[in-house]
């Protein structure tokens, strides 16, 4: 699970930062909306912790209708000092899906990240006769289950998850891989043959399509031939 912590003071960032990768969360910060915006073109979040401070942009609300309207998966949970119920209600409406107020409880604040991803991970993917469970790790396909797991399963399941959209190798890298830098591009390859192997070519169908120089894209249903 990959988050994205939206954050102003430098110091509470570092805290969340540590309390996300103690839990295991892989979690990139930045301190305004422009580095926000980069970092949400270039990969992918399953959960966006705003900090919506006294300070912030009059519009800065409107990034999250941008978050939903690109990778309406992501979950958005807004932080802030704000203590009145309109500010709640504002952000709610803004279509945030959580709101929790400062000075923050850290267990409260784990829990409602649990919850969030937990029910917004219910993202079982149904195309035609083919079926990807990426809880279960599992692909049904005409009702017989499909061997792939592992990294193969997970490019899969990330390509589908933005179907009809291109998406290069640095971004699978990046929404995939826990340590992305240490890695070749070739493994996305890797990965791509795979699913070719064991499940286009004895299906007589097409998942994926190669986008020349620009990445991948997820296809299905088109039938070959």
């Amino acid at each position: 699970m990959r988050v994205l912590v939206i954050e102003h003071d430098t110091e509470q960032a570092a805290a969340l930062s540590r309390l996300l990768s103690e839990h295991n969360y892989q979690n990139d910060m930045v301190e305004n909306l422009v580095d926000a915006k980069y970092y949400l073109d270039i990969r992918n979040y399953d959960l966006v912790l705003f900090d919506w401070h006294a300070k912030a942009p009059e519009n800065a609300l409107g990034m999250i209708g941008d978050i939903k309207k690109n990778a309406h998966k992501t979950s958005v949970i807004i932080l802030s000092e704000r203590l009145d119920k309109n500010s709640e209600i504002e952000a709610l409406r803004a279509g945030a899906d959580d709101f929790i107020r400062k000075p923050l409880d850290e267990e409260i604040l784990l829990v409602r990240i649990e919850a969030k991803l937990r029910f917004g991970a219910s993202n079982i993917i149904e195309i035609e006769e083919l079926v990807i469970n990426p809880e279960e790790e599992k692909i049904i396909y005409q009702g017989n289950e499909i061997e792939l797991k592992g990294k193969p399963f997970e490019v899969l399941t990330h390509l589908a998850m933005h179907k009809d959209q291109i998406v290069s190798k640095e971004q699978l890298l990046d929404a995939i891989w826990e340590e992305p830098e240490l890695v070749t591009p070739n493994v996305i390859e890797v990965a791509i043959n795979q699913i070719r192997q064991k499940m286009d070519k004895p299906l007589d169908i097409t998942t994926i399509e190669t986008v020349r120089r620009r990445g991948y894209r997820f296809c299905f249903p088109k039938k070959i031939g």
